[in-house]
Order: C-alpha cells, then structure tokens, then sequence
C-alpha cells in the first residue's frame, strides 16, 4: 500500500551526539557543595540522577559521596515536586544533621517550572522542627551547558546566599574552580607559607579525600565553614582560576537582565571587592602570573621553597627538552583546564595540534591564542566536541600523545599513542584525585609525566630496547 508514497529526505544532517566530552550541571554543582563545610547536596529530580552523579564521583574520589534526592515520581512530574522536596528536606535533616542543605535542580525540574525557593520558603514556614540548617540552591539543568557550569553556578549561589558586606579585611577569597584535592592542599600549603589568611571556595581537599576512619562518618569533616563564606564581602581581593568559568555558556548568560557568573564577579559588584581573574596556575608563565598577584595584593615576597621549586622546574625543562620537542598533542577536557594545559604543552615546546572540549562558551579558540601568542594560530580549537569526534579527528592527524582524562584512553590504545592521565575523570587509576596540576610543584610532576610517557613509548617501540639514557 506504500509503493508509491514519496520518499521523504531530511534537508538537515542529524547527528547524536556519541560520548559527550563533559558531564551533566548537577554533578558539577554537587561537587562544589561538597566542599562548603556540613553540607548534603539534594537532587531535585529522578533518583537515576543522584545515583549517576554518586557512582560517578566514587569511581573517581574512591570515597562514600552521599547525595539525597527528591526522588521524583510520575506523579510529581506532573503536579511538581514540592511535597517530594519537603519529604527530601525532612529526611536529609533527620539523617545527617547537616549544617548546609543544598538543592540543586536537574532537567526534569526545570523543564516543569518547580520553584525550589519557593519550597525551601514553605518548608521553613510550616516545619516544626528546631535549628535549621542554612539553606542555598543553584538551577543546574543539563540542558544549559556542562558539569563546569553546574560547578561555578553552585559557588556563585553559595557567595550571594552566605557573604555579608562590611568593614574590609586584609584576607583573601580564593576561587580555584575545579581542580584536584591535592591542588587544594597544595594552594593551602602556599598561602600558608606565605603568611596569608584566605577563604577558598570550594575546600573539598577532606571531604572527597578524606583520612582513614575509625567509624563511618556521614558528613565527612572539612570543607570550608558558613562562616567564612559569610567573609568574602569584606576581602581585600579575590583570586579566581579560569577565563572562560562560565561566562560564554548558556548558563552564564543573561536571567532577568542579570548576568548569572561567578561568586567573585558577584562578589566585585556588590562588595568592590577586587577580582584578578587568571588561567588556572599550570606552567612557569600561569603561576609567575599567580604569584605575582599575591606579592601585589599583600606586599610579601614569594618564599624561598618555592623560588627553588620554580628553579628546578626550569631546568628540567632543559633537562627534557629534546625528548618532547615538537611532539604533536591532543588536549581534551574543561575548557579552562584545556587553555592551561594548553599553555604549558606550548611554553616546552609541545606542539598541540587539537584543544577540544564539549564545553559550550564558544570562546576557547579565542583564550588559545591569547595564552600561546606564539603558535595559538595553528592549535585547532575546538568546542562541543565529543570523543568520536576526537577519535576520528585523531586517526586522520596522528598525534603522538594524549593529554587530559581517561574517557580517551580507548582512543589512545586503538592508535597505539601515549596518554597522559590528568584532570577529571580518572576511572581507571588509583590516585586520579591526587593527581597535582598547579604551581611550580604540580607542573613539575606533569612535566615529568609528559616527558617519560615519550621516553616510554620509545623504549616499548624499540627493536632491541633500551635501559640508558
């Protein structure tokens, strides 16, 4: 009966995107609230969402992450999910006795309109319960950007939720953005040298990388305290890793003629609190351009540990330099993280031949060139790329090296290419929450990995090996 029914061609190419090269809003949000003080994030939707976000970040932290949610049903899909909130709000309190309840929306709560604030409001109003958590929430729909955009919406809602204004102090906020519980530790050990008091948002070094315990813990200690935050008005400076954060997303622009950005732009607004805004701090030229910044906003002087740090690392890159010399790169993850590793790869003299992210700011090309001056014209940029993307770009192009996380390391074994494992997520290392990226320090130890994964690959692809260099 369909013999002569006409054939109907699309006029528009379709294609799905494969193996997204980011992660969903919620689960960055998540992360950044597991690093205020007493806090249990609540997923404001399906119970699949929660449990990806904990299953996900388990496999990489190696830790219990306990996220709630508001388990969602047909029926709140339908009616809204305000009695799922309020049942969510009640348990997560009677469980944990938090210090922060943190609500962050998923897809199917914002595609239906719920107003969490307006539920947090009824909540408190109509409760019978004493001593409350303090409440804060962040709109995190996937459908609006990456997990980087979940990520900095959530210290964004932290800062204008918690900071006060008033007589300005000489303590710094430090906003690293998404970087790995050792980078924490390692930035604490600095501006303690240093002799800087500081605020960082967010502090997951503890909570998602936490000691041994005796007994189970279902609030992992650290995390930075509610009243600290409520000190970022009266700083005398910020300091936030990141130039695209998110800014350029779908996210980051304009809600009800407001820009929706970061808790330090806020933070400049409303307070005048200085921001220097910089790429995160990998490299000699991105942490020179760090250090700098603290030697302006207190008057001290870098001390001597970390002169001889920055002295090792330059010679080392003397050291390594003819193994890597114009090696051909793959660059892959966050976009600001890209643009740092970027410029490192660039500064000793590795050629990277493609920057791609799944990030949505449509303004990595431009960052690229404006770090590495040099060769920023030839590195092809890349956003809202997925890794078949990158897998078919790369058997055309044959780079000799991977460096980002481990969702390409089916990539790399297919071309029979070194990968260097850093950023998020590691699945199948141990230690890939430790992995240190920033400061003299944390580029050194990358440096050290970029060069002996090419002697590596050398000596494995050797005909009669070799065991002296």
């Amino acid at each position: 009966m369909f013999e002569n029914a006409p054939i109907i061609k699309s006029t528009k190419e379709f294609t799905a995107t494969r193996n997204a090269c980011k992660l969903c809003a919620p689960l960055g949000a998540s992360i950044a609230f597991k690093g205020i003080r007493g806090c249990v994030p609540i997923i404001h939707g399906g119970q699949g969402c929660a449990t990806y976000i904990r299953r996900y970040l388990i496999s990489h932290f190696k830790e219990p992450v306990d996220i709630a949610s508001s388990n969602f049903t047909e029926e709140a899909t339908v009616f809204g999910g305000g009695a799922n909130c309020h049942t969510a709000i009640n348990n997560v309190i009677g469980q944990y006795k938090p210090e922060v309840v943190a609500m962050t929306t998923t897809c199917l709560s914002e595609t239906i309109g719920d107003d969490v604030k307006m539920y947090i409001h009824e909540f408190q109003k109509d409760t019978q319960l004493k001593d409350l958590p303090r409440f804060v929430t962040a709109s995190t729909p996937s459908y609006q950007g990456s997990h980087m955009d979940g990520f900095h919406e959530a210290v964004s809602a932290a800062v204008k939720a918690f900071s006060k204004g008033g007589e300005k102090g000489t303590h710094l906020n430090i906003f690293p953005g998404f970087v790995s519980t050792e980078d924490l530790r390692q930035l604490k050990y600095l501006l303690n040298d240093f002799g800087i008091d500081y605020v960082m948002l967010p502090d997951y070094s503890e909570t998602l990388d936490n000691p041994i315990w005796e007994s189970y813990k279902r609030i992992p200690e650290g995390g930075t305290p509610v009243s600290k935050i409520e000190t970022c008005g009266t700083a005398a400076a910020s300091i936030e890793f990141g130039t695209i954060l998110n800014f350029g997303s779908l996210s980051g622009r304009v809600k009800n003629n407001k820009l929706s950005a970061t808790g330090a732009h806020y933070l400049e607004n409303e307070f005048g609190v200085k921001n220097y805004r910089m790429p995160m701090p990998i490299g000699v030229k991105n942490t020179d351009r760090f250090i700098k910044a603290l030697e302006e906003i207190t008057g001290k002087e870098l001390p001597a540990r970390y002169k001889g740090e920055r002295g090792r690392l330059i010679d080392s890159y003397a050291d390594g330099h003819k193994y890597i010399f114009g090696k051909k790169a793959v660059v892959y993850g966050e976009e600001d993280f890209v643009i740092a590793m970027t410029t490192f790869l660039d500064e000793i003299g590795v050629e990277v031949i493609l920057a791609a992210t799944g990030g949505e700011s449509g303004r990595l090309e431009e960052q690229i060139r404006e770090n590495c001056p040099e060769r920023g014209e030839q590195i092809l940029a890349k956003n809202m790329f997925d890794y078949e993307k990158i897998r078919e770009w790369s058997i055309e192009n044959k780079p000799d090296l991977f460096v980002g996380n481990s969702k390409a390391y089916y990539i790399a074994r297919e071309l029979d290419v070194p990968i260097v494992r850093c950023g998020f997520p590691i699945h199948d290392r141990i230690g890939g929450q430790r992995i240190k990226h920033l400061g003299y320090s944390g580029t050194q130890e990358l440096f050290d990995q970029v060069v002996n994964a090419m002697i590596q690959y050398k000596q494995d692809h050797s005909a009669v090996g070799y065991k002296y260099m």
